[in-house]
């Protein structure tokens, strides 16, 4: 499963406003709902719910929430790279500008611990993240995200 499969390029966004972190995991939920038909609140609520659980802030400025929806039938997702860092009750206690949200079907088991694997590789690397934050253009973050994972697929 390629990052490609699981994001679109409208998934993509760079957000020059401020936000918080319950504005930004609300408009991930309602932008990646509306690009694949399901409840933009269902996809917030489980989101909360997931954080509530313990925070998804994995540190260096990263996040990856996450949830698992009722009738989905394939892992999909968003990126966002914001502006202006959020509080995230992240596990450095740093803010986070990069954010990557994933949805999943209830069921999905495998492919949804693939996906987290998938992302958290991605944003691991130092230098990749420094691509991202140096370009706000939503084309530019999809082409670095997709030929990242295509390029270490080959």
């Amino acid at each position: 499963m390629e990052l490609s499969e699981i994001l679109k390029p409208e998934a993509v966004k760079s957000i020059g406003k401020s936000v918080s972190k319950k504005r930004v995991l609300q408009e991930m939920a309602e932008l990646v709902a509306s690009l694949h038909g399901f409840s933009p609140e269902i996809a917030f609520q489980a989101l909360l719910d997931r954080e509530n659980l313990g925070p998804t802030g994995v540190g260096e400025g990263v996040a990856i929430p996450h949830a698992r929806i009722e009738g989905l039938e394939k892992v999909v997702g968003a990126f966002y790279r914001l502006e202006k860092p959020v509080e995230y009750d992240s596990v450095d206690r740093q803010p986070v500008d990069l954010l990557f949200a994933l949805f999943a079907p209830t069921d999905s088991g495998v492919d949804h611990l693939k996906a987290l694997a998938q992302v958290s590789r991605l944003l691991r690397d130092s230098a990749i993240r420094a691509k991202l934050r140096a370009n706000d253009n939503a084309a530019t973050l999809y082409t670095i995200i997709s030929e990242v994972t295509t390029h270490k697929a080959a």
